[in-house]
């Protein structure tokens, strides 16, 4: 069974900007979201560069979770999003290695810009990990900021109180 085990991070300042080992675009859409009580996965298809997935993921909010990927050919994806997901997600990822560890910031663009977001995958979930400067407040357990949210309540209908934090 796949386990993700992955910590996000509000980031601060662009300090980390130019640090990047890699950066891509990456547009996914959502062929079947979570909601409500008793929603167990969303499922979303994902092109980045010249690669794309489908991802089934467990909706409970945390840092553990179910995540099940499988290779699609890019013509598919493309397909998909345009046939059946007319809202999408559209971000740069960039990679940034710290002390030996991957950072995934990603920098949203379309409604959610401004928002720009930290990820790390763990081992473990109580693994120990060196904090960068940049590395402002975690915001794992927020499910606000998860992208199936972020969707249909994009960052730029936030309240002032929702993007601090509150």
């Amino acid at each position: 069974m796949a386990v993700e085990i992955e910590r996000k991070f509000l980031v601060a300042g662009d300090s980390w900007r130019g640090r990047a080992a890699r950066s891509r675009l990456i547009v996914q859409g959502y062929l079947a979201a979570a909601s409500g009580q008793g929603a167990t996965c969303s499922v979303r298809v994902r092109v980045a560069s010249e690669s794309a997935w489908l991802t089934v993921k467990s909706a409970l909010p945390g840092i553990e979770r179910r995540e099940y990927e499988y290779p699609v050919p890019v013509a598919d994806a493309h397909a998909m999003l345009a046939e059946f997901c007319a809202q999408r997600i559209e971000k740069t990822r960039h990679d940034i290695v710290h002390e030996g560890l991957t950072f995934e910031i990603d920098e949203f663009h379309g409604s959610n810009a401004g928002l720009v977001i930290a990820e790390l995958e763990l081992e473990s979930a109580n693994m120990q990990f060196s904090r960068p400067e940049w590395l402002g407040r975690e915001v794992s357990d927020r499910p606000r900021y998860y992208n199936a949210h972020l969707l249909h309540h994009p960052f730029s209908a936030w309240s002032a109180g929702e993007r601090a934090g509150d």
